[in-house]
């Protein structure tokens, strides 16, 4: 079982001079949150004296009590020989994305949690260069990848952790067999990430109740070609209970995945450099299917720059609110 692996000494490369200390900025004490507000708030009581009572910060990715962390993002294989994965159910957002051949990938990305392994771990792609600046500067995590995308990566501002520079920060597990079986210690990752950026806005807006003017809607699904990603509401457990191939996704620990939001994300997939990858354009303008609480929205969603977050706008000029928890976002070929 991964929970009893023991982990190995972590010996691998460290990095140069390249990095430079992000600076954080300065928490406000503010009020309860609302979809205008910074990305951290404390709701607190008034204290003796008339002295705001600070309270625990609210991530930006989950609209949920969490301190800001560094932040990492794990490329996750979702062949169905690396079923069922580790530490998805851990994840602030998973990404599900579209590859070559019609498959599909995944991508973790983690900061209110750390969990002690996450895999199978596989290879990048040339998109997840611009996909994932939105979060700064954060540790990314994988196995493999075209040399000229690892020279991307490499000269990015992302700092990359792959197996093959740092193999003390893997290990092989003996639940898949290879090459899904590659797992990732998240804290020896981020180790090798000392100045990985922490959390921050990236443009998601939450709220306790839903907002007007959905659909009532109990299942949506997005089709690739030779993989399929689906989701249910459960209004018994509140939440949108995922499917890959329509077989029901569940962690290693035998628990089913799925969020409290999904967001349906429609962008251009042209090929990229290789002419054989899709290259999912996370920069721009589209249509977003947004699910919350059994219901689904239709909206804008928007990305002027690759540093800019992602916004997302209902059809009257209102930010979307998303439910608190973790948070889904399927990327979906614009016809």
């Amino acid at each position: 079982m991964l929970g009893n692996t023991v982990s190995p000494t972590p010996t691998g490369k460290t990095r140069g001079a390249r990095r430079t200390p992000r600076l954080l900025a300065a928490l406000a004490l503010v009020g309860a949150l609302s979809a205008g507000q910074a990305a951290f708030s404390w709701a607190g009581e008034t204290a003796p004296h008339g002295n705001p009572a600070p309270t625990q910060a609210t991530s930006p990715f989950t609209g949920l009590p969490a301190e800001p962390a560094p932040v990492l993002a794990v490329k996750i294989d979702n062949h169905k020989g690396a079923r069922p994965q580790t530490a998805l159910e851990d994840a602030d957002i998973v990404f599900v994305e579209k590859v070559e051949g019609g498959l599909s990938r995944l991508l973790g990305l983690y900061s209110s949690k750390l969990p002690a392994a996450v895999g199978p771990v596989r290879s990048a792609r040339e998109y997840n260069i611009e996909q994932l600046r939105m979060f700064g500067r954060p540790a990314l995590a994988y196995s493999g990848a075209r040399a000229e995308v690892v020279d991307m990566i490499n000269a990015s501002t992302l700092y990359g952790v792959s197996h093959e520079d740092f193999p003390d920060a893997y290990y092989r597990g003996t639940d898949h067999e290879a090459p899904h079986n590659l797992y990732g210690y998240a804290d020896k990752i981020l180790q090798e990430a000392p100045e990985a950026g922490t959390s921050d806005d990236i443009g998601f807006r939450f709220a306790d109740d839903a907002p007007a003017g959905g659909t009532p809607t109990t299942e949506r699904a997005v089709d690739y070609g030779a993989a399929t990603t689906s989701f249910t509401w459960s209004a018994e457990e509140d939440r949108w209970l995922t499917s890959f191939d329509d077989a029901p996704a569940t962690s290693s620990d035998g628990d089913r995945l799925g969020g409290k939001t999904i967001v349906v994300q429609k962008v251009a997939m042209p090929p990229d450099s290789s002419g054989e990858t899709p290259y999912e354009e996370t920069v721009g303008t589209g249509s977003a299917t947004v699910l919350r609480d059994g219901q689904a929205y239709e909206t804008t969603w928007d990305r002027p720059t690759a540093e800019a977050g992602t916004t997302f706008t209902q059809a009257n000029g209102e930010p979307m609110t998303f439910d608190r928890g973790q948070v889904w976002v399927v990327y979906e070929e614009a016809t």
